[in-house]
């Protein structure tokens, strides 16, 4: 007990690990703010600059932008009727209002506490399950891993889009673009059309970059023209009143949140969306009407999405799997300072567990302090013009990129993929399955050749040992069922049952 706690209060007594948490969570709540700048685009250029710290430097730095990030989408969406984030869609539709009355410091310091206590439910729920679901993650063979993979994969195209077929089409590009190198078994080249540059794979962080940095701030210069709104700001300070009153929804909304969160491939933005239908459907007698400016509306998705931060770090360390595009791209930061999320993380470093169950809960104390204040400043950085800051976005993506391996080629590949994402973008296709897809194609083809290898290539043995044992079998039904969910028979058949 005393070494957890000893590695839990790592970042809260050393003064360097204090100021980067501080650091990174005040420059998330900007980050996320800004429309047009995510918290996985900043995450991916941080590792960049990062890859040769400390591993207890970096994951301080990026858990506090990744904290914040993940609150400041509210900030433009109350004020600016714009979300910063997917996640802050559902705020806007309430906090917008709030604004419209006069009530934006009230709405701004509500979501601010309810963020926090949902950061620290969800990070609760890491801090208690996430041991139990390692030592039974130990009992997971190679054929369960390529379960959980193909899992990981629908879940991400079923949740990420209007199409799933589109999902799962970026989720396979993805996949496909993991694959490229030198096979990891035979050593033979593999999609390198006889490129000696592509032998050695393609550039993780490149592909990061490019895909969330560059291909954002491409789509933004669709909005070049639109001009900055100013707003008023009052009190922030919410009332005890409103937080005694709203603890309950809070509660239900967090738990909502963390569930979603640990489900690999969704994350916060759903989470959200969730958690506002609930909160819909269980308030009675609102104050304010829904779609008006009620509070509910505030509390739900904020609590929810802050809680799936825990979440989504509960599969990432146990089963090595991400629980959404940011936790995609710290499996990546972890794999470059040579660690292996999975089950045997918490075995052979239940540190560096602990560090960050720690680092995250004292981000969450800085993003009430950094919530509760500067929303003055705020407001001028938010109306600083896209022309300046989508230059800006650019050259920072290709200085992180190039500083990986020096390598000017690297560069090249950014950009291109940049491109590849922004007419993703534009034609309705999502990004983040393209990462996610990037971090389990590996995953996928080790344990499908582990798992033939073990059935000695009889394709019959492969397919019955998928049934024959009780975790594969729970897998395979909920692959199954999954899949099947997304076809129209599902549709026809459960609709008409859902009337009656």
């Amino acid at each position: 007990m005393l070494e957890i706690l000893s590695n839990l209060s790592i970042s809260w007594f050393d003064p360097w690990l204090l100021f980067l948490t501080a650091a990174g969570t005040m420059a998330g709540i900007y980050v996320g703010a800004i429309p047009g700048l995510s918290v996985t685009m900043a995450t991916s250029i941080l590792i960049s600059f990062t890859f040769k710290w400390p591993v207890n430097d970096a994951l301080a730095l990026i858990a506090g932008v990744f904290v914040g990030g993940v609150y400041g989408g509210a900030r433009t969406a109350i004020l600016l009727n714009i979300p910063g984030a997917p996640s802050a869609v559902a705020t806007a539709i309430e906090g917008y209002p709030m604004a419209q009355r006069g009530e934006a410091g009230q709405a701004i310091g509500l979501t601010t506490v309810m963020s926090v206590l949902g950061g620290l439910v969800g990070i609760l729920a890491l801090a208690v399950f996430a041991p139990a679901i390692a030592n039974f993650a130990l009992m997971f063979q190679s054929r369960d891993y390529l379960l959980l993979g193909l899992i990981g994969i629908l879940l991400v195209g079923a949740l990420s889009g209007e199409s799933f077929a589109k999902g799962v089409f970026a989720g396979a590009l993805g996949v496909l673009i993991g694959m490229v190198g030198l096979d990891p078994m035979t050593a033979e080249q593999r999609l390198t059309f006889g490129s000696v540059q592509l032998m050695g794979g393609i550039p993780y962080v490149a592909a990061m970059i490019g895909f969330f940095g560059v291909a954002e701030a491409l789509v933004q210069l669709h909005n070049l023209s639109l001009p900055p709104i100013r707003q008023k700001i009052g009190s922030v300070i919410p009332g005890l009143k409103d937080i005694r009153r709203f603890l309950g929804l809070a509660l239900r909304s967090s738990g909502i949140g963390t569930i979603i969160g640990a489900l690999p491939g969704t994350g916060g933005d759903i989470a959200a969306l969730l958690a506002y239908d609930h909160a819909k459907r269980s308030t009675k007698s609102p104050e304010v009407p829904f779609g008006k400016g009620a509070k509910e509306g505030l509390v739900a998705p904020e609590t929810a999405n802050n809680a799936a931060v825990g979440g989504a770090f509960i599969p990432m360390l146990t089963l090595g799997i991400p629980g959404d595009a940011v936790t995609a791209v710290i499996i990546g930061a972890l794999f470059i300072h040579g660690l292996k999320p999975g089950p045997l993380l918490l075995v052979e470093t239940p540190h560096l567990f602990w560090f960050t169950v720690g680092n995250l809960t004292l981000a969450n104390l800085f993003l009430l302090i950094f919530g509760l204040s500067g929303i003055r400043i705020f407001t001028k950085i938010v109306e600083c013009p896209k022309a300046i800051l989508i230059p800006l976005i650019i050259v920072l993506s290709a200085v992180g990129t190039y500083a990986i391996q020096n390598n000017p080629v690297h560069i090249t590949w950014m950009l291109g993929f940049g491109i590849v994402g922004y007419f993703m973008k534009v034609f309705g296709f999502q990004v983040g399955p393209v990462i996610l897809g990037v971090i389990l194609g590996p995953m996928l083809d080790s344990n499908y050749r582990r798992a033939m290898i073990g059935a000695r290539h009889d394709v019959g043995d492969f397919l019955w040992n998928f049934i024959a044992h009780p975790i594969s079998l729970v897998l395979s039904i909920s692959f199954l069922l999954l899949l099947l969910s997304q076809t129209p028979f599902w549709r026809r058949w459960v609709s008409p049952r859902s009337q009656k």
